[in-house]
C-alpha cells in the first residue's frame, strides 16, 4: 500500500499505522518520534507536530535543506515567540544533526567561565575588564583597545592576525582577541551533533571540519568514541552565510560530494556550503575561510581576493612562486600594481600554524622550527623549490625544508 506519512510527509509503501478517528497514516518508525528535541542548528528546542497552522509561521522553507515544507504533514518547528524556525522531520532527525537524545526541560546549563576579571573600568556605557586572568595562560592579560599594533603577531586562540581589541601578556609573547578570550567553555555548533568543549592545544591538531592543521584553541567533542574537533575560525561559521563571491545565501550541507566552486578541488563527503537557490555553486570550508585581503611583500597595497579574472594569458602566473595560475581558480590581485598570487601563496599553506612552534621530521635529526621567510628565500633541502612564506628551519645547522 502506497501512502504519505502524516508525521514526516514522505512516501511509504508498507502497511501504515492508522488512526481511525483522525484519518492519520503513519510509518512504523514515525510512531516513536520524540515530541521535542534539541539540535545544534537552532538555539531553541523544536517540537513535532503532524501539521502547522498557517498563522504559526511565516516561512515554509526548511532551515536545514532549504526546500519547501508542506505544512499539511508533520514537521519540527520552534514554538518560541517570534521564532519561525521549521524543519522537515527527516532533516531534523538526521544522524549528522541530532544525537538522538530527547530534550529535557530541567536540563542544567554549564555556566563555567574561563575568564576571571582582575581590573575593570567604564568605557562609554559599558563595563569592561581591562586586566584578566585566563584559564589557558599563566599570567595576567592586559586589554589594548586602540593604537598601532607592533609586530606581526597572531591571536593564540584563533591564530588569526591580531587586531584591536585584544589582551596581551607583558611577560611573554601571548595574545588573545577580546572575543577569543570571552569564548564560552561549552557550546553547540551546526557542524556536529554533540556538545563541544573549548580546550587549549599543547601541540598542533587537525580540524575535523576543514581538515587544516592548527594551533591555539579548539572546540572538541568529549563524547566517548567521538574525535570531532574544530578550530576557532571554523567555530565562527554558522549554518547559513552570505559570501561576496555569490549572489545568493549559502547553507551548510554534510557529506557533500562534488567540486568546490572556488578552488575546483573534488570533495569526498565533507562539509560544504551550497547555494540556497540551487545554483551550481558550492564552497568548501577552506575557501569560505579565505580572508578578503592579503599582503604581498612587493606591493604597498593590500591584495583583494578575486573570484574571476579577465587576464591575458601571459598574466596567468603567480608573482610569488612564478608558476601558472588556473584561470578559474580564486586568486589575490592588486588592481593598482597588477600583482596576482595563488591563494595559498598569499595566505600560506598552513595559516593557522603558530610561528616558532617545533616539529620533528623523519629526514632530519634535529627539531625544525616554523618560520616565515619574506625576503630571504633559500631553496628547500628536499624538493629544491624556493622556501617562500612558511618554512621549517633547523636552528642548529643552516637547513631549510619547505612546508
Amino acid at each position: 500500500m502506497s501512502f504519505i506519512c502524516d508525521f514526516c510527509g514522505t512516501d511509504g509503501d508498507r502497511t501504515p499505522y492508522v488512526c481511525t478517528s483522525c484519518d492519520l497514516l503513519v510509518h512504523k518508525n514515525c510512531i516513536s518520534l520524540p515530541p521535542k528535541i534539541m539540535i545544534t542548528r537552532h538555539q531553541h528546542p523544536i517540537s513535532h507536530s503532524h501539521s502547522v497552522q498557517q498563522n504559526q509561521s511565516e516561512n515554509w522553507e526548511c532551515r536545514i535543506c532549504h526546500n519547501e515544507v508542506n505544512t499539511r504533514y508533520g514537521s519540527y518547528h520552534c514554538s518560541t515567540s517570534d521564532c519561525n524556525y521549521i524543519a522537515h522531520v527527516n532533516c531534523a532527525t538526521d544522524t549528522q544533526i541530532w544525537d538522538e537524545t530527547i530534550f529535557l526541560e530541567d536540563k542544567d546549563k554549564d555556566e563555567e567561565s574561563l575568564l576571571e576579571s582582575i581590573e575593570e573600568m567604564n568605557i562609554g556605557e559599558e563595563r569592561v575588564a581591562t586586566v584578566i586572568k585566563h584559564a589557558y595562560h599563566d599570567h595576567n592579560l592586559i586589554l589594548s583597545s586602540s593604537g598601532d599594533i607592533k609586530g606581526d603577531n597572531n591571536c593564540d586562540g584563533c591564530m588569526g592576525p591580531i587586531s584591536t581589541p585584544f589582551y596581551s601578556c607583558d611577560n611573554c609573547n601571548f595574545f588573545l582577541h577580546k572575543s577569543c578570550a570571552e569564548l564560552p567553555i561549552k557550546g553547540q555548533h551546526p557542524f556536529h551533533k554533540h556538545l563541544l568543549t573549548l580546550i587549549n592545544l599543547d601541540d598542533s591538531s587537525l580540524c575535523r571540519a576543514c581538515f587544516s592543521p592548527h594551533h591555539g584553541f579548539c572546540y572538541k567533542c568529549l563524547e566517548e568514541g567521538c574525535y570531532f574537533g574544530i578550530d576557532i575560525q571554523c567555530n565562527l561559521l554558522s549554518d547559513t552565510l552570505k559570501h561576496p563571491s555569490h549572489e545568493h545565501p549559502l547553507f551548510l550541507v554534510h557529506n557533500y560530494r562534488g567540486k568546490c566552486s572556488g578552488c575546483l578541488k573534488e570533495q569526498y563527503g565533507s562539509l560544504a556550503y551550497r547555494c540556497t537557490k540551487r545554483c551550481d555553486f558550492t564552497l568548501d570550508l577552506v575557501c569560505v575561510k579565505l580572508p578578503l585581503t592579503a599582503w604581498y611583500k612587493y606591493d604597498r597595497h593590500p591584495l583583494t581576493l578575486t573570484y574571476f579574472g579577465n587576464s591575458y594569458p601571459l598574466q596567468l602566473y603567480c608573482d610569488l612562486c612564478e608558476k601558472e595560475r588556473h584561470p578559474n581558480h580564486w586568486f589575490y590581485y592588486c588592481a593598482d600594481c597588477y600583482n596576482s598570487l595563488h591563494s595559498n601563496c598569499a595566505v600560506g599553506d598552513f595559516p593557522l600554524i603558530k610561528l616558532g612552534s617545533k616539529f620533528r621530521g623523519r629526514r632530519h635529526p634535529h627539531p625544525l622550527t616554523v618560520v616565515k621567510n619574506i625576503w630571504n628565500c633559500p631553496r628547500c633541502e628536499i624538493c629544491g623549490e624556493l622556501c617562500n612564506g612558511q618554512t621549517l628551519e633547523c636552528k642548529e645547522p643552516t637547513t631549510l625544508v619547505s612546508t
